[in-house]
């Protein structure tokens, strides 16, 4: 896909990662890990990854984390979100380009989930100046196999029936 086109798509997509974002934070979720989210953004940039390009899933997600932050005015958030979005696009790119006869997009996505949650962790650590935090990683990175799971799942569909509209205004 090229020109104009491909840019409303990319366009599209970090829009829909901006409003998931915006919606998963308005979202209290009362389980076992406080702070712990969904990660349905996470499913445009999986997306994005599968069907454009590394570097427009590494732009998608830069993105959609300066406007998240814009739009909730939460400054110390941009430091969680953009290494959390970072460090995730790069394990998936590595699974998805080296393993995917192997791991599945569900399988993909759950490694994507776990190095997310590392990445904030270790940002937390750093700006906090405590590594005692890491021994909340364990409950995040259990929470992170079913969030994963869902984000694979639903980026799965997603995918197959973008490739057809895709397939069907090009061809």
């Amino acid at each position: 896909m090229k020109g104009l086109r491909r840019l409303i798509f990319l366009a599209l997509l970090v829009a829909i990662g901006l409003v998931l974002s915006i919606i998963e934070a308005m979202m209290p979720l009362p389980f076992i890990a406080p702070g712990a989210k969904l990660g349905l953004s996470n499913i445009v940039i999986l997306i994005t990854l599968v069907v454009f390009s590394y570097r427009d899933a590494l732009v998608t997600g830069i993105l959609k984390s300066i406007l998240f932050t814009l739009a909730t005015g939460s400054v110390t958030s941009l430091f969680y979100s953009l290494s959390g979005s970072i460090f995730s696009l790069m394990v998936m790119y590595l699974i998805y380009e080296h393993f995917s006869n192997v791991f599945s997009l569900i399988g993909v996505s759950i490694f994507g989930a776990m190095a997310h949650n590392f990445a904030q962790v270790l940002v937390a650590s750093l700006m906090l100046g405590n590594i005692k935090i890491f021994s909340y990683l364990p409950v995040l990175q259990l929470t992170s196999i079913f969030t994963g799971y869902f984000v694979g799942l639903t980026s799965n569909y997603a995918v197959k029936h973008m490739q057809k509209s895709i397939d069907k205004i090009y061809h």
